[in-house]
């Protein structure tokens, strides 16, 4: 029996980051989960074409999200470089403040309320990475098991924060006009501000790597730059993104933003193909042991490239599938008065899942085999697949003019929900428990990327069926709708993505990287 005086301990500063992250979570969740619905109603998009507005409010709204999960690169930068974790997320959650007073000024005028989408996704963006590895860093392997645990409890409240959002702020929407739909979410930003203030002085904070000459940069640089293979890869790198970003100025189908995403993805794997061709010429100028550690990151970054799919049928929920729910009957209820209120299903399934599955599903499934972080993410993967068999069969129904009641989408969310759970719970500790120490951040903003990338995939996919030619062919080879073709084509997306993680994580170590104590 272990004595109550050597039992691990939670460290009492948590708290403070648990009641920061609470707030800041209902703040972006009650203005992301709106922003579609405000849109394709708004006199922002007036100038649109009726027929093209909801296509447009989905493209902003992906832009947006594109945003958020690009700026971690950014975010892990600053921390791990410069500021460290603590001062960048202060730092950069002023930024995120003024933000959403933007939002609340200007919701009539364009600028403005763009402006604010940027600083908004600028700032969360950012504070990203460094907050999940700030929580990990923490811990030490004194009490590393109860990480596990803190880690399952930051993504509850974190759903806790997105349920009152999704249930309230589409209610202040219709009841009090934008600019209460969105101060109020900015309000939340700066109590969650000041949480996070008030622990200054409890928590542990790991300096900055400042100008380490054998960080993880430092090597895949040396390494890309060691011989003519390296150097001919970064120059394939450059040009495939600069033509990335030519394609998102000149294509009309292809939001800037998405070609600049593009650009960078297009990059990231030449230049990383380089990278991993030559790591032994790297240690020419740094130690064996810094480059093994930089050389561990890349079967990470193979399995982040492989849950990109996931995303992109995860966050469509807050765009098409409010949008389908605009097509379905209300039930009457006096307090479901808007579609984007469905998306409160979400986080309450969550806090409800986390706790079944720890507690019951996952002893259950061990008696019959190993249940690993991987094969949680493995099957994750495969149930968003089968939301969009489910979201698609609702779409036939509803091309065939037949009224459907909204109260169905509740069986896709369940199962969409379930998958996020698998996944996205899952996959956070399991990024920061794989880092090597000088890499949390880094790592922690390449998980975030993975988001990026999976809305640039819709992008992508809407902007091919914008092509006459290609609706003219989907309509006349399928005998589907548009929608109801992309719904498909998202599931059948899903599937090999779950066919090949599960491939190369049985090809995966599992590693553990916990501060010593």
């Amino acid at each position: 029996m272990t004595d109550a005086s050597t039992a691990p301990r939670l460290p009492k500063q948590i708290g403070f980051i648990i009641g920061n992250e609470a707030g800041e979570r209902f703040s972006y969740y009650g203005m992301r989960n709106i922003l579609t619905q405000f849109l394709a109603s708004s006199v922002i998009l007036a100038s649109v074409e009726a027929s093209h507005r909801d296509a447009m409010a989905k493209e902003v709204f992906h832009v947006f999200v594109m945003g958020v999960y690009f700026f971690p690169v950014l975010g892990g930068l600053l921390s791990d470089v410069f500021f460290g974790k603590y001062r960048t997320i202060f730092w950069l959650s002023l930024v995120y403040s003024a933000g959403n007073a933007l939002l609340a000024l200007f919701p009539d005028d364009k600028a403005g309320f763009y402006a604010g989408l940027f600083l908004i996704s600028l700032g969360s963006g950012g504070i990203k990475p460094c907050v999940s590895a700030f929580v990990g860093e923490q811990f030490d392997e004194s009490n590393k098991k109860l990480a596990k645990v803190v880690f399952d409890a930051f993504y509850w409240i974190i759903n806790f924060g997105s349920f009152f959002a999704s249930l309230l702020i589409p209610l202040a929407l219709a009841s009090w006009g934008p600019r209460w739909a969105f101060g109020i979410p900015g309000i939340l930003m700066g109590v969650a501000t000041f949480v996070l203030w008030l622990g200054r002085h409890r928590y542990v904070i790991e300096p900055p790597l400042a100008a380490d000459p054998h960080s993880f940069y430092a090597v895949c640089w040396s390494a890309l730059t060691s011989n003519a293979t390296g150097r001919l890869l970064f120059w394939a790198g450059i040009a495939s993104a600069v033509a990335s970003v030519v394609a998102g100025a000149v294509w009309e189908a292809l939001p800037l933003v998405a070609g600049i995403c593009l650009g960078l993805v297009n990059f990231l794997v030449l230049a990383g193909i380089g990278v991993a061709l030559n790591f032994e010429h790297a240690k020419a100028r740094h130690p064996a042991a810094e480059v093994d550690g930089a050389r561990a990151v890349l079967p990470l970054l193979v399995l982040f490239a492989l849950v990109t799919p996931f995303w992109s049928l995860f966050d469509q929920k807050a765009s098409t599938w409010v949008l389908q729910a605009g097509a379905m009957t209300l039930p009457g209820w006096s307090w479901l008065k808007s579609p984007s209120q469905m998306q409160a299903i979400n986080p309450l399934l969550v806090m409800l899942l986390i706790p079944f599955n720890n507690l019951v599903l996952y002893p259950l499934l061990g008696r019959f085999f190993t249940v690993t972080p991987l094969r949680k993410m493995t099957a994750g993967i495969a149930l968003s697949g089968v939301a969009w068999l489910i979201v698609g069969a609702f779409q036939l129904h509803l091309d065939a003019k037949a009224p459907l009641s909204i109260l169905w989408q509740v069986a896709p969310y369940a199962v969409l929900t379930l998958g996020e759970v698998l996944v996205s719970a899952t996959g956070l500790e399991f990024a920061y428990s794989q880092a090597p120490a000088k890499m949390k951040s880094v790592l922690m903003a390449f998980w975030s990327l993975s988001v990026t990338v999976g809305n640039l995939w819709v992008l992508v996919v809407n902007g091919s069926v914008k092509s006459p030619t290609v609706t003219e062919w989907v309509t006349a080879h399928t005998g589907l709708s548009v929608t109801a073709f992309q719904m498909y084509f998202f599931a059948l997306f899903a599937f090999v993505a779950a066919v090949g993680f599960g491939l190369a994580s049985r090809r995966y170590t599992m590693a553990e990287h916990y501060r010593k104590a």
